[in-house]
């Protein structure tokens, strides 16, 4: 007998979190998330998603045991900034049994109509701007940092139920080679003509970088169009995501454009930290620590996690010295023997981006899907 339970005490939290542990033990490509992470993310005083939004979390049991979960949540940044309805569910996990998936896609399904929603979509983390996205292609290796991983039975599970394509996103890898000569000679003359200048985040103390992360908060507000997908984030929420990944942040890999001293732009790629949290098995302590301290430097990949400028500045080759200069140094890096990279992820109708993930050398390794179904 299969019975669905909202996720109510700190214990059912906890079973809720641990579940991937369970269900990919066996699995060498699933990256174990830091458990005091996760407890953090689902804290609604720590996260700000729950400021401006509400979240439910359910657990699927069968004959007493737990084989699956769920999230459902609404997006009201989402809605009021493309003027719709939809609703969206994430953190779906479960055994290989349609019945168990069924009924957690359905108690998030009734959640979001009782919210008054209209669509439902997913899987969303809880939104663009955290992990989301189905693998249904390119099982065969671990998911560099921020990307998702399940098991390659969700689809079926996802489509039986209802769920039906509303858009892919692609990852590209793209391997280590000497960056074109074409490249390097039309940089310096792309941002003379350009009248821009592209530098480094500053690291020299805690002070300037929060003073240029601000400068990145700024270009981010302005940056973003009416992309699918795209939610705004408040400044909490902005906050809260460097502070989440500030620890693996390199300021070689992270970079301001200006014109004229104005801000006009911003890139980042992070290491892939995922190499390392694949050996710290979700826990910082007892040993945890050492894979950390002794690993983050030795990290072979990293990830184009993101870029933005400001629409009257675009068109003057900011991203093309953005790519040129991120490449070149990461092929030079001295500490890290970078081996390859990953754009990701990229909407499958952005044809100027896959165009320069293409033209960087770069395949589709990896194919995320968005999934919907109309609430009636």
């Amino acid at each position: 007998m299969i019975k669905i339970k909202p996720v109510i005490s700190k214990k059912e939290l906890k079973q809720f979190i641990m579940l991937p542990f369970k269900l990919y033990k066996n699995d060498p490509n699933w990256v174990p998330p830091l458990i005091m992470d996760q407890k953090n993310f689902f804290n609604p005083k720590k996260n700000p998603y729950y400021e401006h939004s509400e979240v439910q979390l359910f657990l699927a049991y069968k004959d007493e045991i737990i084989v699956g979960r769920i999230s459902a949540q609404t997006n009201t940044q989402h809605n009021k900034f493309h003027e719709d309805k939809v609703g969206f569910f994430g953190f779906f996990e479960s055994i290989n049994d349609q019945a168990v998936a069924d009924k957690l896609f359905t108690v998030a399904y009734d959640w979001l109509k009782e919210k008054g929603m209209d669509t439902m979509r997913g899987p969303m983390n809880f939104s663009t701007n955290n992990e989301c996205g189905l693998l249904v292609d390119g099982f065969s290796t671990p998911p560099f940092i921020l990307m998702t991983h399940n098991h390659d039975w969700y689809q079926k599970l996802y489509e039986n139920f209802g769920l039906s394509k509303e858009m892919d996103l692609l990852a590209y890898l793209i391997p280590k080679r000497p960056t074109p000569e074409r490249l390097q000679r039309i940089t310096d003359k792309l941002q003379k003509r350009g009248r821009f200048t592209v530098r480094e985040i500053s690291s020299k103390n805690k002070k300037e970088l929060r003073r240029d992360l601000q400068t990145v908060f700024t270009v981010y507000t302005k940056a973003w169009e009416r992309n699918w997908g795209f939610v705004p984030m408040t400044k909490r929420e902005f906050d809260h995501e460097i502070d989440s990944v500030i620890d693996v942040v390199r300021p070689e890999f992270f970079y301001l454009a200006f014109v004229d001293d104005e801000p006009a732009g911003f890139y980042v790629a992070l290491p892939d930290f995922n190499q390392v949290l694949m050996k710290m098995k979700g826990k910082l302590f007892p040993f945890g620590i050492f894979h950390y301290l002794f690993g983050k430097n030795k990290v072979t990949a990293m990830r184009v996690i993101t870029m933005g400028v400001i629409k009257e500045y675009q068109n003057r080759g900011i991203d093309t010295v953005f790519y040129t200069k991120n490449f070149m140094i990461a092929n030079e890096h001295k500490k890290m023997n970078i081996e390859n990279a990953e754009m990701s992820w990229i909407l499958e109708t952005n044809t100027m981006m896959n165009r320069i993930a293409t033209n960087l050398g770069g395949w589709v390794h990896k194919t995320y899907r968005i999934l919907d179904k109309k609430i009636k």
